[in-house]
């Protein structure tokens, strides 16, 4: 790819992230959002929330596109950067770091140095739903900048890694892939030599529980490196044909 292009798909992405931040599609969405900067928590008392739609972050050349569920109360949402300032992130953030796709291993503000290579983290809902639920309109409304992001990085991309069920579920309705099945480390490659890796979400009540340890979680992201380095994935349960974008 020449440099030329790989300059005008950044900007490309950074036009997505501005029609994202300037968003009023979800006014549950956006109340809710308001709502939280003003309660805020306790040990975030004295900082100014984001409290907008939040953009997404990454390598515009990745290999690897990370989607998540929505950005967490009192983290991508106060902190205005995916990832960042929460459990999850912290979660997301050691994995790619040990695997080679960041630079440190901790991501708690937009100006703390954090750069992905090869890696590019996105999310089904920009902005954070009540109770971690964003009802189905807004799963769609916020599917057609996932469908945007997917559309710039689909010349780069190798592997697409789902967590949780609603990331997976709004990857597989913009790609139109019928018949998977969600479960964790389940592995779907497509016709066109991308693969699909299915995850539990790194969310406090999985990690809490132990329904995802830090080996399975570790494990996905070794796998992703070492397709993304030519091995060829195993394949769980069946074979996509293929995966187009719906129009």
């Amino acid at each position: 790819m020449s440099k030329d292009k790989i300059v005008e798909e950044d900007w490309l992405l950074h036009k997505v992230n501005e029609l994202v931040v300037n968003c009023k599609l979800c006014p549950r969405l956006l109340k809710y959002t308001r709502e939280v900067r003003k309660t805020k928590t306790k040990r975030f008392t004295n900082q100014v929330y984001w409290a907008k739609p939040v953009p997404t972050f990454g390598d515009p050349k990745a290999k690897l596109l990370v989607i998540g569920l929505a950005p967490a109360a009192h983290g991508g949402n106060r902190t205005g950067r995916i990832f960042t300032g929460d459990s999850s992130g912290d979660w997301l953030v050691r994995a790619l770091f040990e695997t080679g796709f960041a630079n440190k291993h901790t991501s708690v503000s937009r100006d703390d140095g954090l750069i992905l290579k090869d890696a590019y983290l996105t999310s089904a809902v920009r902005c954070v739903p009540p109770q971690n639920k964003p009802d189905p309109s807004e799963i769609s409304n916020c599917s057609q900048y996932l469908l945007a992001e997917t559309k710039l990085l689909e010349k780069t991309t190798k592997v697409i890694l789902a967590l949780g069920k609603i990331a997976f579920d709004a990857y597989c309705n913009i790609c139109n892939a019928k018949g998977l099945v969600f479960g964790h480390n389940k592995i779907y490659p497509f016709s066109d030599g991308k693969t699909l890796i299915v995850s539990y979400h790194p969310s406090r009540r999985n990690t809490n529980t132990g329904k995802l340890t830090w080996q399975m979680w570790i494990n996905i992201f070794q796998r992703a490196r070492s397709i993304i380095n030519g091995e060829r994935p195993e394949i769980h349960d069946m074979v996509v044909n293929i995966c187009e974008s719906n129009q």
